[in-house]
């Protein structure tokens, strides 16, 4: 970038932050519920202060630059803050353009009486600016990509509750798909609780689980296996008459499996085994 140009955007700095400022509010996606004006305004204020302070006539296109890193890394905390906060992909790349819509603004006024300086400046421009919304946007990514990471393992860890339901029988219900990842999830979280409450009988529940295939079944098998190597007995309920059609139509063998239609049905067969008896109490009388 000339000297011309960098020197000009030094001394313009109020005038783009101003700028950059009015094309934030008033744009009708600003989310004022995430953010508020003054946040907003640090936000701005502490990038266009690293930015402009960096330009210098040599450094413009070589982003591999040490003397980069710090607008880098606050555009990248930027980026990430926004990614966890809830913004689009939209709403955060507004943030950058909106930057060189005013940056161009600033120097098409100041220049404006040489064509073909300002074409080649506003040139640069464009590419230093499109670069830093390509470095926001990679930042963006990887921040939702965190957030949904962390989602992920938090719901699947409150959809996968083991409840003790009685002295020494445990109740897994299971709801949504059951994938590998779950699959280990599940075996964990109830091979533990086996452990810690020294349980003879687990109940896996799947009345919640969509559809049975031969790779769920699978996982099935894995889960009641490990169990049994932890010397508890493994009941399987919630087998609805579709999921049972889809089994035997897929020659899925669980005949070693003890199975039952609902979790009442397995909750009466482990008392069963337990030799314990449940008896509906008397009618109190009433005087």
């Amino acid at each position: 970038m000339s000297i011309k140009t960098h020197i000009l955007l030094q001394k313009k700095k109020k005038n783009i932050l101003e700028l950059w400022m009015k094309n934030q509010l008033a744009d009708e996606g600003l989310r004022e519920d995430l953010i508020s004006n003054d946040e907003l305004r640090g936000q701005s204020e502490e990038l266009i202060n690293v930015l402009v302070g960096n330009l210098s006539g040599d450094n413009f296109t070589d982003f591999d630059s040490d003397e980069w890193s710090p607008v880098i890394e606050i555009l990248g905390g930027i980026a990430i803050t926004r990614a966890r906060q809830g913004f689009s992909p939209r709403e955060t790349g507004n943030f950058v353009f909106s930057l060189k819509e005013a940056i161009l603004e600033v120097l098409q006024e100041e220049i404006k009486g040489d064509p073909q300086t300002l074409f080649t400046e506003s040139l640069k421009i464009n590419r230093l600016m499109d670069n830093l919304s390509i470095i926001t946007f990679e930042t963006f990514i990887k921040g939702r990509e965190e957030v949904i990471l962390r989602q992920t393992d938090e719901i699947t860890e409150i959809s996968t509750p083991v409840i003790r339901v009685w002295d020494g029988i445990l109740a897994l219900p299971i709801i949504g798909t059951l994938d590998s990842a779950r699959t280990q999830v599940v075996m964990e979280n109830l091979l533990q609780e086996i452990v810690e409450t020294g349980s003879s009988i687990a109940i896996l529940d799947i009345s919640g689980v969509p559809a049975v295939d031969s790779l769920v079944a699978q996982h099935l098998i894995k889960t009641v296996s490990a169990t049994r190597l932890m010397g508890a007995e493994c009941i399987i309920s919630g087998i609805r008459p579709e999921i049972a059609q889809t089994v035997v139509h897929l020659g899925i063998d669980l005949s070693n499996i003890i199975t039952k239609a609902t979790l009442a049905s397995a909750l009466a067969y482990s008392f069963k085994i337990m030799k314990l008896e449940v008896k509906r109490a008397g009618a109190v009388n009433k005087f």
